[in-house]
């Protein structure tokens, strides 16, 4: 697959998922890999049993309100998810996403998706195909420099490969 096309299956929530449900507080202090096994936790108990490398969370509106702190990403990440795809995110929530490597796009048509269904992303073309359904839907492609960063694994590897580079 060529970098920057990803492929999972869908895992679907729906509005207004905040960053307690994402990561609950009680498991903040705790190492990445222990934080990532409570992904989601508040809304799906037990997810970060069931999916599997790669899945995508799909959403609707407001995904990721709430605290600015950035265990929600790590947790999502540490889990395995591949990437989120809602209708629309909170603020924090995207920029930290993107520090952090975890592709996120803004999706009107997740209504379409359906739990399971399997999806590939082209972030650079700004596509998500689902292939459970024969069915492509638009959406803006990650501009390259953000592109770079997701790619990168978030914004501190990108910039250790940079300075390695100098």
């Amino acid at each position: 697959m060529p970098q920057g096309v990803l492929r999972g299956k869908a895992w679907k929530f729906g509005d207004n998922i905040n960053t307690d449900l994402i990561s609950p507080a009680q498991y903040m202090e705790l190492d990445y890999e222990s934080i990532g096994r409570h992904a989601m936790e508040g809304v799906m108990p037990g997810f970060a049993d069931r999916i599997s490398k790669g899945d995508f969370i799909v959403a609707g509106e407001n995904f990721g309100s709430g605290s600015s702190r950035e265990t929600a990403q790590i947790a999502l990440k540490y889990a395995g998810v591949g990437g989120v795809i809602a209708k629309s995110f909170a603020r924090i929530f995207f920029r930290n996403s993107i520090n952090t490597g975890l592709p996120v796009l803004e999706l009107q048509e997740v209504d379409r998706i359906d739990q399971g269904d399997e999806l590939e992303i082209d972030l650079a073309k700004g596509e998500v195909k689902n292939l459970s359904k024969n069915e492509s839907y638009a959406v803006p492609p990650l501009p390259p420099n953000v592109r770079e960063l997701v790619e990168a694994g978030g914004l501190i590897p990108y910039l250790k490969a940079k300075l390695q580079n100098t």
